[in-house]
């Protein structure tokens, strides 16, 4: 675990600190009051990309001055939020090279006992994380924790079936595991493949955060996520709209906004921040839409044959385009061409495998 991974660091450049100093006061600013648990997330998202990415932030934190004074306070009386607050600390303080707060934080984390509060091991490994950023280790927090997660990750066939909650567990793993590609998370053949899994599906139904969010894991990981996922994300990117007619909700898609942007600066070749609401406009991040439905159609298609889908890929494909729309079947196309495991994919995302033992 002590290997380090060379990450691309972004270049400092000056278009890409003005449009970061944009999305700081967006994020800081205009959205939401610091009292808000959104602010609190929001602002610990944008954060930990420009701290893991390497931006020279200089002319971002003073945004943060104030909530900075005054996160102590914060904490005594939110320490539900103790997360949070941790990690918009923690960054602030590495992204200006200096400060002592976080370490008092951490240590009144470990007084109070607040990770071992945590009944989730995500948020265990995500608190650990934290509290190790200043050298605290909790050892009863760690019981285990690693051998649960790296079992969890090699189930590589639950990782071709939909479903969101276990894929954002997926990345979120990696990232803790790897302390957001600082290290080598030692992930297995058979975890890399359960990130691939995720991404297949991920980019046949469209959804930009998600596979943002595989890419980014998969690099930490040590290995580049295919090209067609990164040119995908990147276009999507350029098409999201900032609508001034509408008030800010907590649905909106920035999280969508920011992973894309953050997967670009990680696994693509993308220095910085590259776009931004223009001032003046109600800062809603709205994310393109597609119109249609590829996932779905190839899920009822399967769906529909019952016990005439085979889990070869192959066999099926004719049977299966003959279902699709035109706009789905380019869709499952060209996730077919972007990896060498789409066959593998398949195998299991057929479910062939479970109908045959339910029968017998």
């Amino acid at each position: 675990m002590s290997n380090v991974i060379t990450l691309a660091v972004p270049k400092r450049q000056i278009l890409e600190t003005s449009t970061s100093a944009r999305l700081a006061q967006v994020f800081a600013s205009e959205r939401r009051g610091e009292n808000d648990v959104f602010w609190l997330k929001e602002n610990a998202e944008f954060l930990n990309v420009l701290q893991s990415t390497g931006q020279d932030a200089k002319d971002t934190l003073a945004l943060y001055d104030q909530f900075y004074e005054t996160i102590e306070t914060r904490i005594e009386f939110f320490p539900q939020y103790y997360r949070f607050l941790l990690s918009i600390c923690l960054d602030i303080e590495d992204l200006r090279g200096q400060g002592d707060t976080s370490e008092k934080l951490v240590r009144w984390v470990q007084t109070e006992g607040l990770a071992l509060a945590e009944l989730s091991d995500l948020q265990r490994m995500e608190a650990r994380r934290l509290m190790a950023r200043r050298g605290v280790h909790c050892s009863k927090v760690d019981d285990g924790l690693d051998m649960r997660a790296r079992t969890f990750m090699s189930r590589t066939a639950q990782f071709a079936l939909p479903n969101k909650k276990i894929a954002y567990e997926l990345t979120h793993t990696v990232f803790y595991l790897s302390d957001y590609g600082t290290r080598d998370p030692e992930l297995t053949p058979e975890a890399m493949t359960s990130l691939e899994f995720v991404g297949l599906w991920a980019f046949v139904e469209q959804n930009a955060d998600l596979l943002s969010e595989i890419c980014v894991a998969m690099r930490f990981g040590g290995k580049a996520p295919p090209q067609d996922w990164l040119a995908w994300l990147h276009g999507h990117t350029g098409r999201f709209d900032f609508d001034p007619g509408m008030s800010v909700v907590a649905s909106d898609n920035y999280h969508e906004f920011l992973m894309c942007q953050w997967a670009g600066m990680i696994a693509g070749n993308v220095d910085g921040f590259t776009a931004a609401p223009p001032p003046g406009v109600v800062p809603v991040f709205q994310s393109p839409q597609a119109g249609f439905a590829p996932l779905r159609e190839l899920s009822e298609s399967l769906y529909g044959m019952h016990e005439r889908r085979t889990a070869d890929w192959s066999t099926m494909r004719p049977a299966i385009w003959a279902d699709l729309s035109p706009e789905a079947r380019d869709q499952v196309a060209r996730a077919e061409a972007s990896s060498a495991c789409f066959e593998t994919f398949f195998e299991y995302f057929s479910r062939v495998s479970l109908l045959l033992r339910v029968a017998s």
